[in-house]
């Protein structure tokens, strides 16, 4: 029996804790686990899942539109924030419910409260401390704004989910991921929505013709999309707010959300009192096995800023449990992850872009596909579906698939196992499609628009 109180103590109990406190008290380790807010990290609690039902919702007056097209005559509709966020609450709580239930069933400890280190092997929680011979750091993420005057008025995603009301009026400032969701969501449910970036086109850092579509369509939507602007300060006023654009523009708004990226939740952890090294953003250096420089403290998740993504964070966790207590060696491969944008449209992707195919992989041929889906040729509504294969020359290894559309993420999910196992463009041409679909279209193109090297 070790001297220590655990074999191994998690701080933060979101996906990639949770995981990670399970698997290595299926091993045999004696597990402990703390969490300052609920039990289910930030894609249970205040990310991923709330947000998607909120998607959900902003469809439905899309949907009770479209429905004419086929021959049905829709009531007066009425719309109750109050009872979303209700229902939303609800579901919510199930799932914590879940969560803390698997952490009993497996025998971990849970403490609620805020874990700090106060020594190399030692976590301080609330008024008592524990010793651990291995401690994990999963401690995720959190929203960052920009320090202008008036940023104290302005809200996150962490607060949109907790509106007593719609507002009528809303500015959401950002362009990646987060911005374009909630930009969408307010925008479906029946806001006037402005949303800024300070960009030329949405989604950094996605595939060029990926952020050019969804910026085109956020537009159709009724969007107010203003590309390459910026708040430069925020007032109250009695009747909401006013922004200062550097534009030289004033936009009057009830509400202001910044979805302007987010960074590793480290603060008043203790990390350098103990040694850890930590990056000038604040993000904790691993390597491969999730260890740190500390040969017993290890990270997973959002705080490593490896792949920001909630399925990542948890298979860091449980590839760091089988490694360290399951007598496994089982480093993670973040090569290929695929990755969804809940937008109207949604996005789907999995692999390199077309610029960045051409700088690390080399000579390759694009294929792209661009139509209008099969239900919009009875709705009527002006919405497009856009698809791209990114091959590889030399090897007709697919390295880039690339969805804007209907069902963008479930069709990709898929795709995504082709794409990860090396698959190559011929054993994608010799698949046999399911028609009428649209994700038959990845695998009848033939013939490459541009090709490049």
């Amino acid at each position: 029996m070790s001297d220590y109180d655990f074999d191994l103590f998690v701080i933060g109990a979101g996906s990639g804790g949770v995981r990670a406190a399970r698997i290595a008290a299926s091993h045999g380790a004696r597990v402990g686990i703390c969490e300052e807010s609920r039990v289910g990290g930030t894609c249970v609690i205040r990310g991923c899942v709330p947000k998607k039902l909120l998607v959900y919702a902003a469809h439905f007056a899309e949907d009770f539109e479209d429905a004419k097209g086929f021959g049905w005559t829709v009531g007066p509709a009425t719309f109750s924030w109050p009872d979303l966020i209700r229902a939303k609450d609800d579901e919510i709580d199930r799932l914590n419910r879940v969560y803390l239930g698997l952490l009993s069933d497996a025998g971990v400890t849970l403490y609620q409260e805020r874990g700090t280190f106060i020594g190399a092997h030692r976590i301080q929680l609330g008024e008592e401390s524990f010793s651990a011979e291995r401690i994990l750091i999963a401690t995720g993420g959190r929203p960052w704004v920009p320090d202008i005057s008036g940023i104290e008025y302005a809200i996150t995603s962490d607060e949109a989910f907790h509106l007593e009301e719609l507002p009528e009026r809303i500015a959401v400032v950002g362009g990646g991921y987060i911005a374009c969701e909630f930009a969408g969501i307010f925008n479906g449910l029946g806001a006037a929505v402005t949303q800024l970036y300070r960009g030329d086109a949405v989604l950094r850092g996605f595939d060029h013709e990926v952020r050019s579509v969804v910026s085109s369509e956020l537009r159709k939507k009724g969007i107010d999309l203003m590309l390459e602007s910026n708040v430069e300060r925020i007032r109250k006023t009695g009747a909401g707010f006013e922004l200062d654009l550097d534009g030289g523009e004033i936009l009057e708004v009830d509400r202001v959300m910044y979805a302007t990226g987010r960074v590793p939740n480290v603060r008043g952890l203790g990390l350098r009192d103990v040694g850890v090294e930590v990056s000038p953003d604040g993000r904790i250096v691993v390597d491969e096995l999730s260890c740190t420089n500390i040969d017993h403290i290890y990270a997973v998740g959002d705080v490593t800023s490896r792949v920001n993504l909630t399925p990542v964070a948890t298979y860091e966790g449980h590839c760091f449990a089988d490694t360290v207590f399951g007598n496994q060696t089982r480093p993670v491969n973040h090569e290929y992850v695929p990755s969804a944008v809940f937008s109207q449209p949604p996005v789907g992707t999995v692999g390199y872009s077309e610029e960045d195919a051409v700088h690390h992989i080399g000579p390759v041929d694009v294929y792209r596909s661009e139509f209008r889906p099969m239900k919009h040729t009875l709705s009527g509504r002006d919405e497009k579906t856009m698809m791209k294969l990114i091959v590889e020359r030399e090897s007709r290894k697919v390295v880039g698939i690339h969805v804007v559309g209907l069902d963008a993420p479930e069709i990709v999910q898929g795709f995504a196992v082709a794409v990860k196992s090396g698959l190559t463009k011929e054993r994608f041409d010799c698949t046999i499609g399911i028609h009428p679909t649209a994700a038959e279209e990845l695998v009848t193109m033939r013939n490459p628009v541009r090709s490049h090297g």
